[in-house]
């Protein structure tokens, strides 16, 4: 018993191996060296772990110039990236599925995989369309009517693929392929959903998109190399090279990041306006007023702190502060996106999701945490930042009925009198 229990991985059961059976086999994805040969030959020299070190350094790099080549071209292309994104995390994670479930040569399950990814995407970014461009869909009659009964045609769209999936099943492997329906199902949960909300928190501006992005990546990059320098206590077996050291150096690393970054992108409209579309120009605009949470406010400095800063008060922007908790959630609570994607491949006893990034595995080894990030964002934004939108409301009151409208003005009329500031304004 102590040796087939040492064959297993950690957190491995019986059950987990009879489950494999079904399965197939153990392993999913098979892995391979696809370290460039141009670095291969340059870092022959060194040993495996600094070869290790110097691939991630230089990838790491190349990923970063990338991204801020994507935050210069501003909003539409980032949408373009996230979904691309999408795209990739959920073939990656489906072709894991696909590898061992295409031996018992069932039908379909490909096919449904990808037409489900479909349904959710029309049903999630429909909602997106309506809702930030209103005054466009109304403008469109074919806009109008898809918006009229988008959640109608979302729900027919999916009970199709219900019932493909139905007529799909085969005598003899009925849990097989409930269990890769449930598969695809939570693969969309994650994937889908969590890139949906991305687009959204990119939507209240571009801050609240690269800021919370950039602490998960400072967050990955400080843990790793405090780790790798001074790593010595294990951190969490589902991940045996993550370290102590690593986590409180990366948390405090991140911290600070976010509240320097988050100082100097403040002071830049095109990062704090939200991101709209302008229906005179049919492109997306990121020109207003900077709100409080964009200006510089004057804070009193604790006392205990007064006698070791030797200030007394501080200027900084209010979503300095704001930064502080994100920046806390993307190094505190952050990495158990990353731990949960360990198990996951762990129960597949799989290196990395994919082969895509040399050093760093597949797009979803590196968005486990990004998901996660997204919505803490958006629940944060919805709970503590966002209030209502009086254009948005504006533009849902023109498209009533002349009735309707009617019946609104005299109750917010009465409504106004009532608490004295009709009459006072009238007065003015």
């Amino acid at each position: 018993q102590e040796s087939e229990s040492e064959n297993r991985l950690d957190g491995e059961t019986a059950s987990d191996s009879e489950g494999r059976s079904d399965f197939g086999g153990s392993s999913a994805v098979p892995t391979s060296d696809d370290t460039p040969e141009v670095l291969n030959r340059a870092l022959s020299n060194l040993s495996s772990r600094w070869k290790n070190w110097w691939v991630r350094g230089i990838l790491t790099l190349a990923m970063i110039t990338f991204f801020s080549i994507l935050i210069y071209l501003g909003p539409m292309v980032l949408m373009t990236i996230v979904m691309c994104v999408q795209i990739k995390c959920f073939h990656e994670i489906i072709t894991i599925g696909y590898n061992v479930y295409h031996s018992y040569d069932l039908p379909w399950f490909r096919t449904l995989s990808w037409y489900f990814l479909l349904c959710v995407n029309y049903f999630f970014y429909g909602e997106t369309v309506t809702d930030y461009f209103f005054t466009l869909v109304q403008r469109e009659e074919p806009l109008r009517i898809l918006s009229k009964y988008h959640r109608f045609i979302s729900f027919t769209l999916y009970l199709t693929g219900f019932c493909m999936f139905v007529l799909s099943l085969v005598k003899k492997h009925y849990r097989l392929q409930f269990y890769m329906f449930g598969w695809t199902h939570v693969t969309l949960l994650i994937v889908v959903t969590q890139s949906h909300l991305i687009i959204h928190n990119l939507f209240e501006g571009m801050i609240w998109f690269i800021v919370p992005i950039s602490c998960v990546i400072c967050n990955d990059i400080m843990a790793y190399m405090f780790g790798f320098f001074f790593g010595r206590t294990p951190l969490i077996k589902l991940s045996p090279k993550k370290t102590w050291e690593g986590f409180i150096g990366g948390f405090f690393s991140t911290v600070l990041f976010g509240w320097l970054l988050s100082y100097v992108m403040s002071g830049y409209r095109c990062f704090t306006c939200p991101v709209e579309f302008n229906n005179d120009t049919n492109s997306f605009t990121v020109d207003c007023e900077p709100s409080e949470l964009f200006q510089l406010q004057e804070y009193n400095i604790p006392l205990v702190l007064q006698s070791v800063v030797g200030w007394k008060t501080v200027r900084m922007y209010p979503f300095q502060i704001h930064s502080i908790a994100l920046s806390t959630f993307a190094s505190l609570i952050g990495p158990f996106g990353g731990f949960f994607a360990s198990g996951f491949k762990r129960a597949f006893k799989i290196k990395d999701f994919a082969n895509t990034i040399p050093g760093h595995g597949g797009i979803m080894d590196r968005f486990d945490c990004q998901y996660l990030m997204a919505t803490f964002v958006n629940v944060y934004i919805a709970s503590f930042i966002r209030g209502p939108n009086p254009s948005k409301l504006i533009q849902q009151f023109l498209t009533l009925r002349p009735d309707q409208q009617l019946h609104i003005f005299n109750t917010l009329k009465a409504h106004l009198v009532d608490r004295g500031i009709l009459g006072s304004l009238e007065e003015a």
